[in-house]
C-alpha cells in the first residue's frame, strides 16, 4: 500500500548520480545534413467544379411510375362449430390424491456449551492493533512551470486566410414539389371492407357456473399450535448483569477548599497592550495656490433676468354680489326620508308550551346484559427458579488471545535500532538493522540488513 511521491527516473539502480542517457539516444544520433522526408499527403483544398450542373438525380432517372392495381379481396370462410361435448376434466383432478398432513415437528439445534474459568480481557483487538501514530507530513514534489509571454509579435497567416477565396452566394433552385392538395372529380365511395365482409351472428347464452354449497367439517378443531406444544417454559435462572457496580467514590477527609484549577492556574501579571502612536502631521513647505483652470479662464458676464412672456389679461372687475345658485341646487333638493321597516314572514309553526319528554327509543328498548370476559389462551409467563449456576462464558472469552503491539519503523524519520545506508533513484531510503545473532562457534554479533521504505 506504499505510494511513492517521487518521480522515478531509473529502475534497478541504487546509485547516487542520475544518468540521462537512454538506449534511443545512444543508437539513434542526430544528422544535421539530411532534411526530413516530404509528406505525400494531399492538401485539403477545395476543388472547384467548372462544369454545368444538371437537375437530373439518380432517383428521377431510376424511378419509373407503375400502375396501381387494387388488392384482391379474400372471402372469409363461414364458422362451423364442432359437434360433441367438451370434457372439462384435467390431469390434476384425475391424478391428485388428498393426503392427511400432520403438523411439522420443530427440529431445534443442539445447545453448545463453552465452560472456562478464565477472566475476560476488556481490551478488543481493534483497540490493541490500531493505535494513532504521529506521522510527519511530506513535502510535495510538484515542479512549478512558470509561463513566460513571448516578446515578438505574431505575424503569420493561417491556412484558412491563404486558401479561402470569398465568392458570392447563389441560392439553389428548389426541386421540392408544391404542397397543394389535388382534388378529385369522382364521387366519394363510402363502402369499406368492414361493411361488405361483416356478418352479424347471434351470440350464444353465457355459461353460468352453479355455486357450490358449503359443507362444514365433522372433525373437531385442533387449536394446539407448535408454539404451545414446544415452548412450555424452561426452568432457568435470570441472567446476571456484567455492568460494574455504580459505587460512589467518597472520602472521609475534610475538604480544604483548594481545587486543581486554583492550584495549577495562578494569577499572572498581564501587561497593558501597546498603543500605537499616530504620526504627527507635518504641512508641506511653501504657500498653496488655490487658483484652478476654471477659476482663471472663467469670464463673468452681466446678464439681466429673463422677462416672462404672458398673454394680456382681459379680466373685467365688477362690484356685483356673487350668485351661488346652480341648476343642480334648484332641481335636486334634499327630501325627508323615513327608514323602511323590514318585512318579516309570519311563523306558521307555533312554539311548544308543554314540558320536554326526553325518553328516546334507545333508552326505552335497551336491555342491560352482564358482560362475560373472554378466556385468554396465552401461556402463563412464569419463571421457574433453578439452583444451577448461570454459565456466562462466550466464544470471545474462550478464543481471544492477546497480541503484542508493534509499531512500523517506517513512520519514524530515523527509526531506532537502524543505521542509514543510502537512497535510491526513486527516493527510497535503505536502513540496516543491527540484530545480535550469536552462532555456536563465534560469539560476535552478525549485523542483518533490512530495507525500510520511508
Amino acid at each position: 500500500r506504499h505510494r511513492c511521491p517521487h518521480k522515478p527516473t531509473r529502475i534497478y539502480d541504487n546509485g547516487q548520480q542520475p544518468c540521462f542517457t537512454t538506449e534511443y539516444v545512444e543508437k539513434y544520433p542526430k544528422y544535421s545534413n539530411i532534411s526530413p522526408p516530404w509528406s505525400l499527403k494531399p492538401k485539403q483544398e477545395y476543388q472547384v467544379h467548372r462544369g454545368k450542373m444538371e437537375g437530373i438525380t439518380t432517383f428521377k432517372s431510376d424511378y419509373l411510375p407503375y400502375d396501381i392495381v387494387k388488392r384482391p379481396f379474400r372471402v372469409q370462410e363461414e364458422h362451423k362449430p364442432k359437434t360433441g361435448k367438451i370434457e372439462l376434466g384435467t390431469t390434476y383432478q384425475r391424478d391428485y390424491n388428498a393426503h392427511k398432513i400432520q403438523p411439522v415437528t420443530l427440529v431445534r439445534p443442539l445447545e453448545r456449551k463453552h465452560t472456562t474459568g478464565g477472566k475476560l480481557d476488556t481490551i478488543p483487538t481493534y483497540q490493541d492493533d490500531y493505535r494513532s501514530w504521529e506521522v510527519q507530513r511530506r513535502e510535495p514534489s510538484k515542479v512549478e512551470h512558470m509561463y513566460h509571454a513571448p516578446t515578438e509579435k505574431f505575424g503569420n497567416s493561417t491556412t484558412f486566410q491563404d486558401d479561402f477565396v470569398p465568392r458570392e452566394l447563389i441560392p439553389r433552385q428548389s426541386f421540392k414539389p408544391p404542397c397543394v392538395a389535388k382534388l378529385s372529380d369522382v364521387p366519394f365511395d363510402s363502402t369499406t371492407s368492414h361493411r361488405t365482409s361483416y356478418i352479424a351472428h347471434q351470440l350464444e347464452p353465457k355459461f353460468v357456473r352453479s355455486k357450490e354449497e358449503y359443507k362444514p367439517s365433522n372433525q373437531p378443531f385442533e387449536d394446539l399450535t407448535t408454539h404451545r406444544n414446544d415452548f412450555k417454559g424452561l426452568p432457568g435462572q435470570l441472567a446476571k448483569s456484567c455492568k460494574p457496580e455504580n459505587a460512589k467514590v467518597g472520602s472521609s477527609a475534610q475538604f480544604n477548599g483548594v481545587t486543581e484549577f486554583q492550584d495549577r492556574f495562578q494569577p499572572w501579571l498581564v501587561s497593558l497592550p501597546e498603543v500605537r502612536k499616530t504620526k504627527e502631521y507635518i504641512p508641506p513647505p511653501g504657500n498653496m495656490d488655490f487658483n484652478s483652470t476654471s477659476h482663471l479662464d472663467y469670464v463673468k458676464h452681466e446678464i439681466s433676468p429673463a422677462v416672462p412672456i404672458r398673454p394680456i389679461s382681459n379680466r373685467r372687475t365688477t362690484n356685483a354680489p356673487f350668485q351661488g345658485n346652480t341648476t343642480t341646487k334648484e332641481d335636486f333638493k334634499a327630501w325627508s326620508i323615513c327608514r323602511q321597516e323590514t318585512t318579516k314572514k309570519q311563523q306558521e309553526i307555533p312554539n311548544p308550551t308543554g314540558k320536554f319528554y326526553d325518553l328516546t327509543t334507545f333508552k326505552s328498548h335497551y336491555i342491560p346484559h352482564q358482560i362475560i370476559p373472554v378466556q385468554s389462551f396465552k401461556p402463563v409467563c412464569a419463571v421457574v427458579p433453578n439452583s444451577a449456576p448461570f454459565q456466562d462464558e462466550t466464544m470471545y472469552r474462550t478464543e481471544y488471545t492477546p497480541k503484542k503491539q508493534e509499531i512500523c519503523p517506517a513512520n519514524y524519520p530515523s527509526p531506532p535500532g537502524y543505521v542509514y545506508v543510502n537512497t535510491d533513484s526513486h527516493g527510497h531510503k535503505f536502513f540496516r538493522q543491527l540484530t545480535p545473532e550469536f552462532s555456536k562457534s563465534n560469539s560476535n554479533p552478525i549485523p542483518k540488513e533490512v530495507a525500510v521504505v520511508s
